[in-house]
Formats: C-alpha cells, sequence, structure tokens
C-alpha cells in the first residue's frame, strides 16, 4: 500500500493560519511536500479548486515547484478538473512535470466537488456529464498516441495532430477520482483506469459494493486485476495520542464543514457526529499512529483491498508546524504498520 498526502492548499477563514498572506502560505506548502518527501511517504496530491480560500488553482505549477525540491516522491494531481480544462493543456502540463520530476507525475481526473470551474471556464453544467465523458476520452488518447485523430462536440477536431512533450514515463498514469455515483465506477473498470475514491463522510465500508462493480466492469471488459488498483482519499490527521488528534482537528474541522455544509443542504457539524465519523467505522481517519493505522487495515480490508491511501488533512485549518508533525508520524511510524 503507498501512502501519501493531498493538498488542497486551503484556509476556510481568516483566522487560518494566522492570517498567513499567500505567499507564505504557499512556501509553507512547498516545505511540507519536501518533508514528506524525507519521511519516506510515497505521493503527494495537490487538488484543484477556483474559489477565494484555495491556492490551488493551478496544481501542476505548484508540483513543478515541488519536483525541483524532492528526489523521490511521486507528485499528483488530487483532482484535475478535466470538464473544466482542455485535454491537450492537461496532458502538456503533466508531461512537462514528468520531465522535470524525472518521471514522478501522476494525474487523478475527475468532475471536482464544487462547480466554480464551469462558469469560470464558460461551460455549461447541462453539459457535466457530457463533458467529462468526451475529455477523457481525448485525453487517453493523447496518452497513449503520440499523433491523434480524434473529434468531439466541445472542441474542434484533431487530425493526425502530434501532442508535445511526451513523458519520460512509456505511459503518464492517470487516475480516475470518484465520489458515489455507480455510473464513475463502471467507467473507470470499463477503461481499465485506477479507481481514486474520495470517502469524506459516512461509513466507508458502505463503498464496498461500488467497488466490487469497478472490478467487475473492469474483469468484463478483459483488465487484469494488476490494473484495477482502488486508492482510497480521507481526511485525516496523527498525532501523538488520539485526545490530542481529537483536539487538534475538532475546531477547524467543525467550522470548514459547517461552511461547506451551507452550500450542500448539511447540518452544522457537532462534536457527537465528528466522533461517530471518527470511530471504528467512520470515515474519518485521525487519532494516534497506533488506532488509524489499525483502522486503516480494517478499511482495506473491508474494501477487498486498496493500493494507495492519502491523507487529507486541510479541513481542519491546522498549522504548519501541527502538520509537519502530522506528516512525520504518518511516514516514519504509521506507514511501517501498515504497508
Amino acid at each position: 500500500m503507498e501512502i501519501g498526502i493531498d493538498s488542497f492548499a486551503a484556509r476556510f477563514s481568516e483566522k487560518a493560519g494566522n492570517a498567513l498572506n499567500d505567499q507564505d502560505a504557499m512556501n509553507q506548502l512547498l516545505e511540507r511536500i519536501e518533508f514528506a518527501d524525507r519521511s519516506n511517504l510515497d505521493i503527494f496530491g495537490i487538488g484543484e479548486h477556483h474559489r477565494k480560500g484555495f491556492l490551488d488553482s493551478a496544481p501542476s505549477m505548484i508540483l513543478a515547484a515541488a519536483a525541483a525540491r524532492t528526489k523521490r516522491i511521486r507528485l499528483t494531481s488530487a483532482v484535475t478538473v478535466l470538464s473544466a480544462i482542455d485535454p491537450v493543456r492537461a496532458f502538456q502540463n503533466y508531461a512537462t512535470l514528468d520531465l522535470i520530476s524525472n518521471g514522478r507525475a501522476e494525474m487523478v481526473v475527475g468532475r471536482g466537488s464544487f462547480t466554480d470551474a464551469f462558469p469560470l471556464f464558460g461551460y455549461s453544467l447541462q453539459d457535466y456529464d457530457a463533458l467529462f465523458t468526451e475529455k477523457l476520452d481525448l485525453l487517453l488518447k493523447i496518452r497513449d498516441n503520440e499523433f491523434v485523430t480524434w473529434s468531439g462536440k466541445f472542441r474542434p477536431a484533431l487530425r493526425n495532430q502530434p501532442v508535445y512533450p511526451r513523458p519520460a514515463q512509456e505511459k503518464l498514469p492517470v487516475w480516475l477520482g470518484v465520489g458515489g455515483t455507480p455510473q464513475s465506477f463502471v467507467r473507470a473498470g470499463t477503461l481499465g483506469l485506477p479507481l481514486m475514491v474520495a470517502i469524506i463522510g459516512g461509513e466507508t465500508h458502505r463503498f464496498r459494493p461500488l467497488i466490487d462493480l469497478y472490478r467487475e466492469a473492469g474483469k468484463k471488459a478483459g483488465h487484469s486485476p494488476e490494473d484495477l488498483k482502488v486508492g482510497l482519499h480521507s481526511l485525516g490527521y496523527v498525532a501523538n495520542t488520539t485526545e490530542e488528534a481529537f483536539e487538534d482537528f475538532y475546531p477547524g474541522y467543525a467550522a470548514s464543514m459547517t461552511e461547506v455544509g451551507k452550500e450542500r443542504g448539511w447540518p452544522p457539524m457537532t462534536r457527537e457526529r465528528f466522533y461517530s465519523q471518527a470511530g471504528p467505522t467512520g470515515a474519518l481517519l485521525v487519532g494516534s499512529v497506533e488506532e488509524v493505522a489499525e483502522k486503516v487495515l480494517r478499511h482495506a480490508e473491508a474494501l477487498g483491498g486498496i493500493s494507495r491511501l492519502t491523507f487529507q488533512m486541510d479541513s481542519a485549518e491546522l498549522s504548519h508546524e501541527k502538520l509537519m508533525e502530522s506528516i512525520g508520524l504518518i511516514g516514519t511510524k504509521l506507514k511501517p504498520l501498515v504497508v
């Protein structure tokens, strides 16, 4: 199992990080990626958002800066909002990142959890699924072929058009990031793409039927089990004790989830709901090294095995120092217990 960190470079309120300016916040993020590399973590992912409080609107640029400061950690999007970007440019960005990083680039592509990118780049939400389907098809054709002939509805056709640069890796890894729709799981399996499942609430084991759909679709399409990797993206935070982890994580988590919940019709976050989510079967990976390691292994077993796990810690407005400490614990103490 690969273990890593995902970041949205997010600050949900002016209190976060003692109201750091954006330049200092970005420098601290790069320090955390560099430290994750030194702490023996396998993956660092940067999300993509286009709203106030997030600094990740150009994730490939952040990852390229990180590539120059790291040696071995793999660098990925988490996720690329493919519906709102031209697939040619998306491929060129990550192929360039792959060259800069000496073959450490990956992409996780998806439709994103917010809709801000659609009006910003002139797309209609009515085309939500059609945009993603068409652009994913083009991205995979570009990845697999130097010269591309393709036509679709949302961009001009390509006729034996070469796309450069080509990545250092023979084939740039592309994962499909999904939430909870069965169609997305089936699509990933049919295409034989590795699957990154974002589970930010509820009980993790309840996703098993959807992951079974993915594996069944992949098998039916003739893909090998080695192709059908499952990754898990979970909100999490590790401290020296569970009590410390809860007290560090809860205030900012409650504030950010309550704020996001206003847009999505969720009730305000309470300690009771938090404790339920942080319990044995809940989605939150918050606690001591030993307790979180045990929970990771339970989740992996419940889902029929996973190949990758990434902790998303931005949701709790933790300080840079707290995040650094947690990254160190995950890399040096938790990872040896689960891999």
